[in-house]
């Protein structure tokens, strides 16, 4: 069986840098923080981590109100960030229906907000009739790709994807095997998460939060810097169309980028640490199957969340796989670590940037840590460079790794 080549032809996001991959491309060129002190965490008994990057909700009420009443804040900021991609892709808004369109938005959980509302207004008293009938809709772990397709009219392949910080990267590898196995011909994929005092919680309590700068925000999170001291988390929503390329071609719709090759695999050792081997052989064998030897990778996005362990383990199993040739930069210090939307508005930003013959710095990074060393750091500036291939790396909690390659045309 022939295997179907498979493009991106349209980018939407929200980010906490704006609404538009236009707004998160100007954020990170300007080398702004949309990291601020959060109001009201001072309440949360035992959180120690303050700051955040939360994203702007804004013509929410452009969504109709009967699809707009089951949809808690990722699912608005999902919704929003495939209307956009649908619009960039320039595609007829009559396909949603035909069948061969699908969606997969992956989530760390449902909406946190929601989930946390629901039981605030529910256990004091055990009353369940306190409770909206909505509500439910709001904290299905499916709830982002559920929305969308309902909004969308969507009738293909539906799919939820939850691994936390590879959520987004699961979602596009599981799209790209349905277009490329003929089983749609477009995919609308991606991941949504929304911020949350009990978010940055489960990582406070595994001491994997920054602390050190909660009146100083800006300068916080430092990935692979000597400095570093953990993630902040952010919100907002990445959502990529998917083509067959023929497909693409044959409407002449502009490519973005080829997906080549795709791979994730679980380490099996430790549910919160980070493992090299298990990274080494995830960029390994995306490689393997994009067909492509490590010299042939033009830059590398790196998941790098500032967290003393997994910037350390990263590092490590670039180096072991690419050496110090490939220039190696994380986006998290712009707009936090958006977890379950990191990769697709990463993968965005990072296109967006090599399409205008920019790879963008690491911010915050100002000395690498001596564990961080040996591999190409972009710091300081956005480097000039002529780069078609990007490696875009996510590991989450259970020591899952996911990696996907991409070819600029």
């Amino acid at each position: 069986m022939k295997l179907r080549r498979v493009v991106i032809t349209g980018m939407g996001s929200v980010s906490p840098l704006g609404r538009g991959t236009a707004a998160l491309v100007q954020g990170i060129e300007a080398g702004r923080s949309a990291v601020q002190v959060m109001e009201g965490w001072e309440k949360y008994i035992g959180l120690r981590s303050r700051v955040g990057a939360p994203a702007e909700l804004k013509d929410e009420k452009l969504i109709p109100r009967q699809n707009r009443r089951s949809m808690g804040r990722m699912s608005l900021f999902a919704v929003q960030a495939a209307q956009d991609a649908l619009a960039d892709a320039g595609l007829d808004p009559a396909v949603a229906s035909s069948g061969r369109l699908g969606c997969i938005v992956g989530s760390t959980t449902g909406s946190a907000i929601s989930i946390s509302q629901a039981f605030e207004t529910m256990l004091p008293d055990r009353d369940l009739t306190k409770l909206s009938s909505m509500m439910f809709f709001h904290c299905l772990s499916h709830t982002a790709t559920m929305n969308v397709a309902q909004c969308l009219k969507i009738n293909g392949c539906v799919m939820a994807t939850s691994a936390a910080c590879a959520s987004a990267l699961h979602a596009l590898g599981t799209g790209y095997d349905l277009i490329r196995l003929g089983r749609q011909d477009f995919m609308l994929c991606g991941g949504a998460e929304e911020l949350h005092p009990t978010v940055t919680g489960s990582f406070d309590v595994l001491f994997a939060t920054s602390v050190k700068y909660n009146t100083t925000p800006h300068l916080t999170p430092r990935p692979f810097d000597r400095d570093r001291d953990g993630l902040v988390c952010g919100e907002g929503s990445g959502i990529l169309l998917l083509e067959d390329y023929e497909h693409a071609v044959a409407r002449n719709a502009r490519i973005h980028a080829e997906l080549l090759g795709f791979h994730t695999c679980s380490s099996g050792d430790h549910v919160s640490e980070s493992s090299r081997p298990a990274m080494v052989a995830c960029m390994r064998e995306a490689l393997h199957d994009a067909g492509l030897e490590p010299r042939q990778a033009d830059y590398i996005n790196a998941h790098a969340t500032a967290t003393l362990q997994g910037d350390k383990e990263e590092a490590e199993a670039i180096r072991e796989v690419f050496g110090d040739a490939v220039p190696v930069s994380s986006l998290k210090g712009y707009m936090g670590h958006t977890l379950g939307a990191s990769a697709a508005l990463e993968l965005a930003a990072s296109l967006a940037g090599m399409r205008k013959g920019l790879l963008y710095p690491t911010r915050n990074l100002d000395n690498v840590s001596p564990e961080c060393q040996g591999i190409r750091h972009v710091m300081g500036a956005p480097e000039r460079r002529d780069a078609h291939v990007v490696v875009k790396n996510s590991f989450a909690f259970g020591g899952i790794s996911a990696v996907l390659v991409c070819r600029m045309p």
